[in-house]
């Protein structure tokens, strides 16, 4: 006797999207994954500048134990597939002044570098803090991070086997940058922790203490993908289509059809429809609001909420000199507080930015005047072709690839930035890492520059912002959505849902998402065949 297979399609690409796609074809369903660019990924992409990629999305693997167990539990190893090398040093960071600090996975190298830059009080502060942040990840790893999106009823559940105490751990009253006072009195620490509140694209002023959690998982692990961060994008379109799915590129999703009350099919931009017993849209859910999937499917789309932030960025090949580059760097403004309060309150590319530079190509060898050993002894690894050499140095008649991030409002559909408003931008940020040292000369092609209009068309109805609602407010955890939408049998999966932004987060979001498809489809008591091998992947 025939048996039937339920069909999930997944719409959109992105790591939430192929996490969803390599789970639920492993368990035999039958699985179509649409994206509409031309290659998968979703934010994590990457561009070619003179025959060179450059990542311009994610530059930071951290928890790479999600990506281990989705492997693992698809019968693969995911480092069989990208190959990793742990970072030794996870930044280094420059303030106004002159004064710098690295920041190095292991906490008594970085207590002393704090104890070095100011004093031993700072250092017992750090100590102390990393204490804090591990209290909270283990309130929180696993009532949140790997299970549906917390409900005043599980956090009622989760407070009774915590007890209050427990749950106050998680210091979601305050605000990151009021809890830092805490631990630090010098400034300049308050705002390097506080900057972790950017990883969620939010105000370290008005982000809560929570997200110190941050820092925890940075510190207990920072991977470098070796060819890239693009590499892990591919790995799991490989392994969703050796598990039986079919990947579809240059796919644009039309419409979202539903019947019944529930969805019922997908129809694409040339008018081919695909009916799905599932659907997981590994977008933003704003998408789905603003009707850019049908009208009606709009009406049961979650309520927004505030944005946040974009960034304008610059993927280049140059020739540096005059500043020890890392792989990754941190050049804070003299302002913090005034650069949030540009761009949460004034809606404008900050007057005074902190810049964030990705030098790809180095694989972050300390040197002793950053409280690090001697060149050449702690690089993994050789020189890249025209890249790095094991002591962190560079070749620079090839020039190196870097990535340089700003942040910025999320207004691309709105009112963007002008070109006179980011070419303004650019004069600013190249003559502000001058003043700390590092010149920067062009020796490729033009460098790729993407603004919030830019994110905006990649990304749309989301105005360009990278990572979903802004975290503001002890609420925020409740402001993103489940994976399970109003709409039965449509799925939320990716950065902008439940549990967060970030790459390993995405990654948890498309295994909640697959497994709310496969309870409720299993609810329906039909029968499902057998994985079969061999998928495929076009482009």
């Amino acid at each position: 006797m025939a048996s039937t297979r339920d069909r999930v399609v997944v719409i959109g690409g992105g790591i939430g999207g192929l996490t969803a796609a390599v789970l639920l074809a492993s368990r035999g369903l039958e699985v179509v994954l649409l994206e509409r660019a031309a290659r998968v990924g979703g934010k994590m992409r990457e561009v070619v500048l003179g025959g060179r990629p450059i990542d311009v999305g994610p530059t930071v693997l951290t928890m790479r134990w999600v990506l281990d167990e989705i492997f693992a539990s698809v019968g693969l190893c995911f480092e069989d597939h990208v190959r990793l090398r742990p970072a030794e040093i996870l930044a280094r960071h420059a303030w106004p002044g002159g004064a710098t600090l690295d920041l190095f996975a292991d906490v008594d190298r970085t207590a002393d570098a704090i104890g070095a830059l100011a004093g031993p009080r700072e250092a017992n502060g750090y100590r102390r803090f990393c204490r804090y942040a591990r209290e909270i990840f283990d309130v929180v790893e696993a009532p949140f991070l790997r299970a549906e999106r917390p409900t005043l009823r599980t956090v009622l559940s989760t407070a009774g086997s915590l007890g209050v105490g427990g749950l106050m751990k998680i210091d979601g009253h305050r605000t990151l940058h009021r809890a830092l006072g805490d631990f630090f009195a010098d400034e300049r620490l308050r705002q390097l922790f506080g900057r972790y509140a950017t990883y969620c694209g939010s105000s370290p002023y008005l982000a809560p203490a929570t997200l110190s959690v941050i820092a925890h998982v940075e510190r207990e692990g920072v991977w470098f993908p070796e060819g890239g961060m693009y590499r892990v994008a591919e790995a799991l379109a490989a392994a969703a289509a050796r598990a039986g799915a079919a990947l579809r590129c240059g796919a644009h999703v039309a419409a979202i059809e539903d019947g019944g009350g529930r969805a019922r099919a997908v129809v694409l931009e040339g008018g081919e429809r695909i009916e799905a017993d599932a659907i997981v849209m590994n977008a933003d859910p704003a998408a789905l609001r603003s009707g850019l999937f049908g009208q009606r499917p709009a009406r049961k789309a979650p309520s927004g909420a505030p944005r946040s932030l974009s960034a304008v960025t610059w993927a280049l090949v140059a020739e540096a000199s005059g500043f020890p580059l890392l792989r990754h760097n941190v050049f804070f403004s003299a302002d913090y507080e005034a650069e949030f309060r540009d761009l949460f309150d004034r809606g404008a590319l900050p007057r005074d930015a902190t810049v964030y530079v990705c030098a790809e190509d180095r694989w972050n060898a300390p040197s002793p005047e950053h409280g690090g050993a001697s060149p050449g002894s702690a690089s993994p690894g050789s020189a890249s072709p025209g890249g790095a050499s094991p002591d962190g140095a560079c070749d620079a008649r090839a020039g190196e690839r870097l990535f340089l991030i700003v942040n910025a409002p999320a207004t691309g559909d709105t009112h963007p930035p002008s070109s006179t408003e980011i070419h303004a931008c650019e004069q600013r940020v190249f003559h502000q890492l001058q003043r700390f040292g590092l010149s920067l000369r062009s020796v490729g092609p033009s460098p790729v520059v993407t603004t919030p209009a830019d994110f905006e068309r990649l990304f749309p109805a989301t105005g360009g912002a990278l990572y979903g609602p802004a975290s503001h407010g002890w609420s925020s955890p409740f402001a993103r959505p489940a994976s399970r939408s109003k709409l039965r049998g449509l799925y939320f999966a990716g950065g902008s849902v439940h549990p967060g932004a970030g790459v390993p987060m995405a990654a948890l979001s498309g295994r909640i998402a697959a497994q709310s498809v496969m309870e409720d489809l299993a609810s329906t008591s039909r029968s499902r065949a057998a994985a079969t091998p061999g998928g495929t992947w076009t482009r």
